[in-house]
């Protein structure tokens, strides 16, 4: 009953009407045009902040969580299913079992010998997702090290380098190559009694890092460690202290999915925000920020009177902290010829971080970042948001598509995928700094998956503007696609042949 009487009480103030702008510029006289400055003016800030304020509620009165499988994600599922159902959208909401994961009490890490030393959990070390549990003291073993050259670190990723390892022994491994997990196994198997895999040494790779092992696949100990932790620890005749204290479990979750009831069924226009938090924290910008934002824009959209040409889906995921698995859940359940039908897919995962920086997917890998373009049609993605930061004066730059959130599982079947980000536990550099102000050499967000990820953790401005940007392109996708995939509804044909001859080539200088 408590849990129902706090969902009535948050969704009762989420749906009191927010104060919009009602002016619309008779310059816009383009449809396309006017649809998004009407979005745009009716998605505000306030809004997103009233459902951001409901999530907060919901993990304050759940142990300060809403990760996946926990009563707190169960009722910002509730809250966000409602005022979909409410707004008149078809809601589905999906549901999947999945490995769930959680530390029970803190880990310890103490080296024994030569010299007695107590390493601190979060500075010097922390438990990966998916460790097993376990209090271990034994000898360090260190595998196939490579100290004095770093960036070539094979180690424990081929079952031969473990060969002559003693088992009952802690392996120490250190990061490159292969996963975590692989690492894992294969000291497992040698007989390892727990892991401790320390950071690379690398630029940008030398602290305590937050990992996982992807699932289940091994029962004792893993924490993953600083670049001197693994220095220290390698030196012969360690003998070290390994305890974890851990809940792995099969527990069901959902993801929600709610779409427009008009619009082309063949063309869907697809955004996505994964739901929940870490365990550890309420995971008010990684991610209710996003969530937040495109259950602003689909609650406005319905109300703004916008007749979409092309389908709207929206899709908020579950477990996405574990691993992507409900965008890959959702994705692998799609039969061929409905993955088909998506037209585009778009990502806001931290669109509020504190020390934000204005980042926008590469699609088109102008910025060469390392990890390449995204599938045909995502540089058109990219140069829809970029003309629109461009035109209200604001800063942006390319970041890469890395793997790490939901719009992997889209781009890895070919459908075309952009969005929008603003850091996480990367530092702002000085150059990021004159362009959007902040603090240098700080993560872009300094509690990320964290406690202290609250309500107070975020950035007003960055979350308002993108918000507009999110607004922007889901009207213009709604109404028309062809820039993207070619494909016309009845109307757009003219707005589409000014679409293709806007440029192609990245637009740095416009945004300075």
């Amino acid at each position: 009953m408590k849990r129902r009487s706090l969902l009535a009480t948050v969704t009762a103030a989420a749906l009191a009407p927010p104060i919009v702008a009602t002016s619309i510029s008779s310059a816009a006289t383009d449809p396309v045009d006017r649809a998004s400055e009407q979005l745009r003016h009716a998605v505000t800030l306030d809004g997103v902040m009233r459902h951001m304020q409901a999530f907060q509620q919901f993990a304050n009165a759940n142990s300060g969580t809403r990760a996946s499988g926990t009563p707190g994600y169960e009722l910002t599922v509730s809250y966000v299913a409602d005022q979909l159902k409410r707004a008149g959208y078809q809601v589905t909401l999906q549901e999947f079992d999945f490995p769930f994961f959680q530390e029970k009490s803190p880990a310890v890490l103490q080296r024994v010998t030569p010299e007695p030393k107590s390493y601190q959990q979060g500075g010097d070390y922390r438990t990966m997702t998916y460790s097993g549990t376990g209090d271990v003291t034994a000898p360090v073993q260190p595998v196939d090290l490579a100290l004095a050259d770093p960036a070539a670190s094979t180690s424990g990723c081929e079952a031969s380098d473990f060969a002559g390892f003693t088992p009952g022994n802690i392996a120490l491994v250190q990061r490159g190559t292969c996963t975590f997990g692989q690492k894992a196994q294969n000291a497992a198997a040698a007989g390892a009694k727990a892991v401790i895999v320390f950071n690379q040494g690398t630029p940008g790779h030398t602290d305590a890092f937050a990992a996982t092992l992807g699932g289940p696949v091994v029962s004792i100990p893993v924490l993953g460690a600083s670049f001197a932790v693994g220095q220290e620890l390698a030196q012969p005749g360690a003998t070290a202290r390994v305890k974890t204290d851990t809940i792995v479990e099969t527990r069901k979750t959902r993801n929600v999915i709610a779409q427009t009831r008009k619009g082309r069924a063949d063309n869907v226009v697809m955004l996505g925000a994964h739901l929940d938090s870490v365990v550890g924290g309420p995971g008010i910008n990684d991610n209710g920020s996003g969530s937040a934002v495109i259950l602003e824009t689909a609650l406005q959209l319905a109300r703004s009177g916008i007749q979409p040409r092309n389908q709207v889906r929206f899709a908020w995921w579950s477990a996405e902290e574990l691993g992507l698995l409900g965008s890959e859940h959702y994705v692998a359940s799609l039969p061929e010829g409905e993955r088909k039908k998506i037209a585009l897919y778009l990502n806001f995962d931290m669109v509020g971080s504190p020390n934000y920086a204005r980042l926008v997917y590469d699609g088109d890998d102008s910025d060469k970042v390392g990890a390449g373009p995204g599938p045909e049609g995502s540089a058109q993605i990219e140069k829809l948001f970029e003309r629109h930061f461009a035109a209200e004066g604001l800063p942006y730059e390319g970041t890469d598509f890395t793997g790490r959130s939901d719009y992997g599982p889209f781009i890895a079947v070919g459908i075309p995928a952009g969005g929008l980000f603003t850091g996480a536990e990367e530092q702002k550099t000085p150059q990021q700094v004159a362009k959007y102000g902040g603090i240098a050499g700080v993560a872009f967000d300094y509690c990320y998956h964290q406690a202290c990820d609250t309500i107070n953790n975020l950035n007003a401005y960055a979350l308002d503007t993108n918000a507009d940007a999110v607004a922007h392109a889901t009207a213009t996708y709604a109404l028309d696609t062809s820039s993207v995939n070619g494909k016309l509804t009845a109307g757009n044909a003219g707005k589409a042949a000014r679409v293709k001859k806007q440029p192609v080539g990245h637009q740095e200088d416009a945004a300075a």
